[in-house]
């Protein structure tokens, strides 16, 4: 049964401080201030016509609770569940207005361990890509992928292909040609979501996409003017993979968001996944400093959906191919 994902959806993080994480995301980076209800901040993007794109939640401790992705139809979470019922997975309902602005929703913890989460419905807003007067920061248009650390690439590259009609754009493969890492896509763009090879499960980043790459410099400009400059990670550089311009930054908790511009079309029934060798300098950055071993090493843990206690992550296991940083190019 192939499920009909449409694209990333959502991110729900957990954060101590909604003033801080108001001043990073909204002043700093130019995301839109959906609302505020109680312990929950609501942002999304300049052209996001949907209510949020991300919640940033009040908690003691920061992690991920959930990364979602938007259906075409209601029926198709009724799928989902037949589909992961029949694989063995634990399933989790919330039902509509048990969550603000979102319809029925169906939780899982995917094979890798991470806390997913599908809908269909979602309230709709004001969309902003005119409102030349409201861009500010990083100008960011909209919510784009997530990046998964996890122990078994494989494992999670064929449930998703195999099972979820996700498609490979691009991979890395390791001397024996397994994969190392993927990037996997139902939207015709490079990914919705990639898996790379490390400890986990975590979630390394969420994307964000910009429309420019003046757009990117300019978000620097007004981080290091903001005092933010250390929470500039990586970058700016250009992948080889996915070919993104990127900027990697650590919000006030740690989680990891990158911002970038590139991308391309992969729409194509004839387009075949582009292979890099695991020994290729430019696969990682085809042009810019060196990631610092914090960009291989750190992620944000994720919550254990059907935990007997709330709050509790999912425990972190070692990767079962060996972890690489690769060689950069200047």
């Amino acid at each position: 049964m192939e499920a009909n994902i449409i694209r990333t959806g959502r991110v729900v993080l957990h954060v101590a401080d909604l003033d801080r994480s108001r001043k990073f995301y909204v002043d700093a980076l130019g995301l839109i201030e959906t609302e505020t209800r109680g312990d929950e901040l609501y942002l999304r993007g300049l052209e996001e016509h949907n209510h949020h794109s991300i919640v940033l939640k009040k908690s003691s401790e920061p992690r991920v609770e959930v990364i979602s992705y938007k259906v075409m139809s209601d029926s198709d979470l009724d799928r989902l569940e037949e589909l992961f019922n029949a694989k063995g997975m634990k399933t989790k309902w919330l039902e509509k207005g048990s969550q603000h602005a979102v319809g029925r929703t169906l939780r899982t913890q995917d094979p890798s361990g991470m806390p997913v989460e599908f809908y269909a419905e979602m309230d709709t807003v004001e969309r902003m890509l005119q409102r030349y007067d409201l861009y500010k920061g990083a100008r960011i248009q909209r919510i784009d992928h997530f990046n998964c650390m996890v122990r078994d690439v494989e494992k999670a590259y064929h449930f998703y292909i195999d099972e979820l009609g996700f498609a490979c754009s691009e991979y890395t493969a390791a001397e024996d040609e397994r994969i190392w890492a993927a990037w996997l896509h139902r939207k015709p763009s490079v990914h919705d979501v990639a898996f790379m090879n490390g400890k986990g499960p975590r979630l390394h980043h969420t994307g964000f996409w910009l429309s420019d790459q003046l757009s990117l410099i300019h978000a620097c400009d007004v981080l290091a003017s903001m005092g933010y400059t250390q929470n500039i990670e990586r970058g700016p550089g250009r992948h080889g993979l996915s070919n993104a311009f990127f900027l990697y930054l650590r919000d006030p908790d740690g989680h990891r968001i990158e911002l970038y511009n590139g991308d391309y079309l992969t729409s194509d029934p004839d387009f075949k996944p582009v292979r890099w060798d695991i020994n290729d300098p430019r696969r990682q950055t085809f042009w810019g400093h060196a990631a610092p071993d914090s960009w291989f090493e750190e992620a944000s843990e994720v919550m254990n959906l059907f935990a007997e206690e709330d709050e509790t992550v999912m425990e972190i296991g070692e990767p079962t191919l060996k972890q690489r940083k690769p060689t950069f190019v200047i």
